[in-house]
């Protein structure tokens, strides 16, 4: 699929801990230029951040290589 992403959003973020313990992780959902929409990934808020803006013209595989990139920046650091 090499649709480019023409929206972006960001699920809620877990309220904080305790509380938030059995919160859902925030989720990182697009529409693509066919108009359907997928749910990427989602992430730990407190290792990763994302913002909508940073998917805007990605294909869905450059939006997962995003997210391997940060990944693999938070775990050197």
């Amino acid at each position: 699929m090499n649709d480019k992403i023409i929206a972006a959003r960001i699920t809620a973020m877990p309220r904080p801990m305790p509380v938030g313990m059995f919160d859902p992780m925030p989720e990182v959902i697009v529409t693509t230029e066919d108009s359907k929409e997928h749910t990427l990934f989602s992430f730990y808020p407190d290792e990763l951040h994302f913002t909508p803006q940073e998917f805007l013209g990605l294909t869905i595989e450059e939006a997962h290589q995003l997210r391997t990139t940060k990944d693999i920046q938070y775990l050197k650091n």
